[in-house]
């Protein structure tokens, strides 16, 4: 039977029977969501509960509709066993990712899986009102084409730089600090005023690293660095099968470390980025000193980082070496990193890291050439398979963790919806009435002589 609703744990004291009953139901529910156990069998042993206590939890799962249990199983020596099963079908989860000129969207169900996505042009340093409009009509767009009878879970955003919210909340309640051109625009907000569901938003680098930790090379390791490689570099570590964000959410910032090239000392972004090989292939094709690329500037073409990688692919000398600088750069301080986490697994990432292996062959040299031996010993070293479908894949998976994370999934299972969470009925409250005040400051400001 349902179990009333639970209350925030006490400070002090034992828990109450309802809090008790609520964690032991969000207990059995992530291990079925999660597939680490299916039977009752199953449940009984990883659970450590009693028979008595699973069957009543299965059948309060099932009453409040999140899972379903009626198929058959494998028999072994007996009656073939009941599965059960997570609907993942109760509700979606909308996504997007901005670049500085690309935004992505997607739609996902509850496991994360995307039901399919879209990517189109943009300008970000654009008006901050025309981008959210366009956002929010693109997910009704995929809501109306996709899922028109769901309702929407969460809603998680990747977006260039960091995200300084911290993880106090489970969910925003404002819009925090991300892009200059967005300063003082309610986006979170809107969001929720507008699907009436919780808003992440997260780095690019780390949605990224999310989607390729359960969705790409990195499924199966507990330990990962993701390296992305482009105008600025940055890194996402998974630590014990988690995203790590660091205190301030502002973790992998490795851009920013000195390192020198020849004379030169300046930062990683500088002397590795895709500005500098930008910039030193375009030196190239002037002087003549490439001829490749000199020709490709004379016939009117432009020379940025991506011309150079084709150079380079196409055994270009001088392209090959101002790659090979990037990557030895790069690997450098990366092999920082691995001596310092021993990582199971480094994933490079990024337009030059995904279309040249020239970069990659770097990389690897470096890192295995200045590492502990302990440390290369099982390590591998690729690049992303994932392409653009990697952020908006995270973004989906951050909904899911911090959805059915235990202290907040305790909260919210016996009404059988995140939507009915109290917190995020406060939330959604609050953003309702900021969102009136900001419209009615921008009303005001319009009509000023």
């Amino acid at each position: 039977m349902p179990i009333a609703s639970t209350s925030r744990i006490r400070g002090k004291g034992r828990p109450t029977t309802r809090e008790s009953a609520a964690a032991s139901l969000g207990a059995i529910f992530n291990l079925i969501r999660s597939g680490k156990a299916t039977t009752r069998q199953e449940l009984e042993r990883e659970s450590e509960l009693g028979r008595a206590v699973v069957a009543d939890r299965l059948a309060t799962l099932s009453e409040i509709g999140l899972i379903v249990e009626s198929e058959l199983g494998i028999a072994s020596g007996g009656r073939a066993p009941r599965l059960t099963r997570f609907r993942t079908d109760l509700g979606c989860i909308l996504v997007a990712t901005l670049d500085q000129s690309a935004l992505g969207v997607g739609i996902a169900d509850l496991s994360g899986r995307l039901f399919t996505e879209h990517h189109e042009a943009i300008d970000l340093g654009a008006d901050a009102a025309s981008t959210s409009q366009r956002i929010l009509s693109l997910f009704d767009w995929l809501i109306a084409k996709h899922a028109p009878d769901m309702p929407v879970w969460g809603i998680a955003v990747s977006v260039p730089g960091p995200v300084t919210e911290g993880d106090e909340m489970p969910f925003m309640e404002q819009t925090p600090s991300f892009l200059p051109a967005w300063e003082g625009f309610p986006f979170v907000e809107t969001l929720v005023d507008r699907f009436g569901a919780p808003v992440w938003l997260r780095s690019s680098i780390e949605t990224m690293t999310m989607g390729e930790r359960f969705a790409g090379a990195g499924q199966t390791a507990l330990n990962m660095l993701f390296i992305k490689v482009g105008k600025r570099i940055g890194a996402g570590l998974i630590f014990d099968g988690r995203l790590y964000r660091g205190a301030q959410g502002a973790s992998g910032l490795i851009g920013q470390m000195p390192v020198q090239a020849g004379d030169r000392t300046s930062t990683l972004d500088a002397l590795a980025g895709s500005d500098m090989i930008a910039r030193e292939g375009l030196a190239a094709a002037q002087s003549g000193k490439s001829p490749l690329l000199a020709d490709t500037l004379r016939r009117g073409g432009d020379v940025g980082a991506i011309e150079v990688s084709q150079a380079a692919q196409s055994g270009d000398p001088v392209s090959m070496e101002i790659l090979g600088i990037s990557g030895r750069l790069i690997g450098h301080s990366v092999a920082m990193l691995a001596n310092m986490l021993n990582p199971d697994l480094i994933i490079l990432s990024g337009t030059m890291a995904q279309t040249n292996d020239l970069l990659l062959a770097a990389v690897r040299e470096t890192v295995y050439g200045e590492s502990h031996p302990l440390v290369t010993r099982d390590l591998i070293i690729a690049k992303s398979q994932m392409g653009s479908s990697a952020g908006l894949v995270g973004a989906a998976m951050v909904v899911v963790e911090s959805l059915f994370e235990p202290g907040c999934l305790k909260d919210w299972i016996v009404h059988g919806t995140p939507l009915a969470h109290p917190v995020f009925q406060a939330v959604r409250k609050a953003c309702a009435e900021r969102r009136a005040g900001s419209a009615a400051g921008r009303d005001r400001q319009a009509i000023a002589p």
